[in-house]
């Protein structure tokens, strides 16, 4: 049956095309796919402690929390997502060779003005950046995780943070620990 008239009968157009059929079409039932709305929306706030956790691992958890994956009103082009802190940044740790062989990549826009930073280089002077870098890498490359999406992860080095106003919820990721 051509699309024409299979809409056409859903919309009781075409019912003389159909004398000759008992059930039409249109009572299948139709799946349709749900979008949040700003209104629907609840962003929450998570404390996260990095001491002893695998970078890779603990950045994939975070990303997921961060877009709202977690959520079953995940909606990809808004923002469901929740607000991550993390404490003991400095701790975290990588597994195999990473920790000297892993370099991060950065060049000025000059020719030949490019910087190789060692991991542990990083991680003793700015341990946040490690943490930041690895869930930015995990986030959309759009105008959604470029903006967004990016300003809900607050990194600490340390175990205190400054926002206990927002009363966040401690959770621990299994996966993320000693393997």
């Amino acid at each position: 049956m051509a699309a024409e008239t299979r809409v056409a009968t859903c919309t009781g157009e075409a019912m003389s095309l159909r004398r000759s059929m008992r059930t039409p079409l249109c009572t299948l039932s139709t799946m349709s796919t749900y979008t949040a709305r700003p209104a629907d929306i609840e962003h929450q706030w998570f404390i996260v402690d990095a001491e002893g956790m695998v970078l890779g691992r603990l950045a994939t958890e975070i990303a997921k929390i961060i877009r709202g994956k977690h959520k079953p009103t995940f909606t990809p082009h808004m923002d469901t997502g929740d607000f991550v802190i993390v404490i003991n940044a400095s701790k975290v740790r990588v597994t195999g060779r990473k920790a000297e062989q892993k370099t991060y990549f950065m060049h000025s826009g000059y020719m030949g003005h490019e910087k190789h930073i060692p991991f542990a280089t990083l991680l003793a002077k700015h341990p946040e950046r490690v943490i930041e870098k690895a869930v930015h890498g995990m986030l959309p490359k759009n105008a959604l995780g470029r903006g967004v999406l990016r300003q809900k992860l607050r990194v600490y080095a340390g175990a205190e943070h400054p926002h206990q106003a927002q009363q966040p919820t401690v959770i621990t990721f299994k996966q993320a620990e000693a393997k």
